[in-house]
């Protein structure tokens, strides 16, 4: 016997015996109602923008009164007349460098943590990451409280090749904490509620 399998066996040995966890019988709730107002600031905790659709507003109205100097947007949104071009037409992903605002559907979004899941509904995943400012379009009544009841949407179930919860912008620390924004993906996103 090596002394690897010694050391293994006397642990096997001296362990404690695993008990059962416990069921799981509550429900947790991070809101008491107002589901708009808590991932509202969710999302701007986690640095986000945070926009609600007003009445005889466009989504184009939106992303031109908050990104005016914007010259290149992507999207393959029918409601987004404003792109400059549509990112499924790209053959090569490094040509979405340099895209000023990219705008795709969340299809919910999490209160607990201010993510939204985006499913991969464009040709090139890079598009998500590789923009300078990334808009979320979100449906009002598409909000969950938890993690735990966001693993149980039907999304999460459907046969996807590529999918992510996003929370606010890129940003990253190291240990001096010195945060930096826009380090692995978009510098700003703007989570717009229609």
């Amino acid at each position: 016997m090596s002394s690897k399998d010694t050391i293994l066996t006397a642990l096997r040995a001296s362990g404690v015996k695993p008990e059962p966890r416990p069921e799981m019988t509550f429900t947790p709730m991070m809101t008491d109602g107002d589901k708009t107002e808590a991932m509202k600031k969710a999302i701007e905790g986690a640095g986000g923008h945070w926009v609600e659709l007003k009445e005889g507003e466009s989504v184009d109205d939106v992303i031109a009164r908050l990104f005016p100097d914007a010259k290149r947007i992507a999207s393959n949104l029918k409601q987004v007349g404003c792109a400059t071009y549509n990112p499924d037409t790209v053959d090569d992903p490094r040509t979405l460098n340099e895209t000023d605002v990219a705008v795709v559907d969340g299809r919910f979004g999490v209160i607990e943590n201010g993510s939204i899941w985006l499913p991969r509904a464009t040709r090139h995943k890079a598009l998500y990451f590789i923009s300078e400012a990334l808009v979320v379009i979100l449906p009002k009544d598409r909000m969950v409280d938890t993690m735990h009841e966001a693993y149980k949407q039907p999304e999460l179930a459907d046969d996807f090749d590529f999918g992510c919860f996003i929370a606010g912008p890129s940003k990253t620390a190291d240990i001096e904490q010195a945060l930096v924004i826009g380090a692995h993906g978009a510098r700003e996103l703007t989570v717009l509620l229609v």
